[in-house]
């Protein structure tokens, strides 16, 4: 039996992660053969992946990068089973790695087939696999070019990126700031422009259902009843419904005695109203259109074009779960 030095065995265990006395059984049935003991545990790797392969690898942890000119941004999640791992230093190192490489992929599986030491990514996922004891894989890839992408990751379950129009000053405040809008609140789309037709007409008539439900329920506990909006977008705001919204705005003034003289003044607070009550759908899914995280009294469109000429080209946003 070949003689195995302490050196070897942390060699190995430096390539690897394994534990000592994996490294140390692995390099004794290799007969101290460096290559065949990696292979060894390759193999341990693959007989635990396959027998943890209907495991959830619900948790892990969501890292993002950029590269060198910020032009290029990656997100991805590393899914493992359980809090503890996703956690592990270790574990987060191996993300991060996985990251780096990830910039030079397209795709998610362009990434499982990249090199990693000499291995492929799908590969050293089975090997850690047998080294953690926990099923490992890439759960979410997001790639997102422009001249300028700016990122934001929130204790390591969402990553978020944002592209820009351009590196205006303070480039990088601004894209970390709609990125951490992006983790915060979620947004699917970026304007309500790019809602389908039929998409806002159906969701429309199903908030609408819902909202008088809960009235009939507030009712008979003798509640203020929620208010019943005719439309929830921007997109259904035509403008012939802002003059109907104007002329109605206009007769509540006559009907509650307010002198014309002042109806300028109070109009477009009322207008401003009309359009926040029915324009909820573009509030939660468009990120330009939602309240800005930091001044609520602005939305996210206003804070972007406060940094002069640049707008959001896209965003993406990758979480853990």
């Amino acid at each position: 039996m070949a003689k195995i030095t302490a050196a070897e065995v942390n060699k190995l265990r430096q390539a690897t992660g394994a534990g000592m006395m994996d490294c140390k059984n692995a390099l004794v049935e290799a007969e101290g053969d460096f290559d065949k003991a990696i292979e060894v545990l390759r193999k341990k790797g693959q007989k635990v992946a396959a027998k943890r392969a209907d495991r959830d690898s619900s948790e892990g942890a969501a890292v993002s990068k950029l590269n060198a000119d910020q032009t290029v941004g990656v997100a991805i999640v590393l899914g493992c089973e359980t809090d503890f791992v996703g956690k592990n230093e270790n574990f987060l190192a191996l993300a991060n790695q996985i990251a780096d490489i990830a910039l030079n992929c397209d795709s998610k599986e362009a990434l499982l087939d990249a090199d990693f030491g000499g291995m492929t990514v799908a590969e050293k996922l089975i090997e850690q696999t047998g080294v953690i004891g926990e099923k490992l894989e890439i759960t979410a890839f997001e790639k997102l070019e422009a001249p300028y992408v700016g990122t934001y990751v929130h204790i390591n379950k969402i990553a978020a990126l944002v592209g820009l129009s351009s590196k205006v000053d303070s480039a990088e405040v601004l894209g970390k700031d709609v990125s951490m809008q992006v983790a915060s609140m979620g947004a699917t789309t970026l304007s309500y422009k790019d809602f389908d037709p039929a998409f806002v007409a159906a969701e429309t008539e199903a908030r609408i259902a819902v909202i008088e439900k809960d009235n009939e329920e507030l009712g008979r506990l003798g509640k203020t009843l929620k208010n019943v909006p005719k439309y929830i977008s921007m997109a259904q705001l035509t403008d012939e419904v802002m003059a109907q919204a104007q002329e109605d705005a206009k007769a509540q003034l006559k009907a509650e005695g307010k002198p014309e003289q002042i109806w300028d003044k109070i109009v477009p607070g009322k207008i401003e109203r009309f359009v926040s009550d029915n324009t909820t759908l573009d509030q939660e899914q468009c990120l330009l259109d939602q309240n800005f995280i930091k001044d609520e009294k602005i939305n996210v469109a206003k804070y972007v074009a406060s940094y002069g000429d640049v707008s959001v080209t896209g965003f993406k946003r990758a979480t853990v779960g």
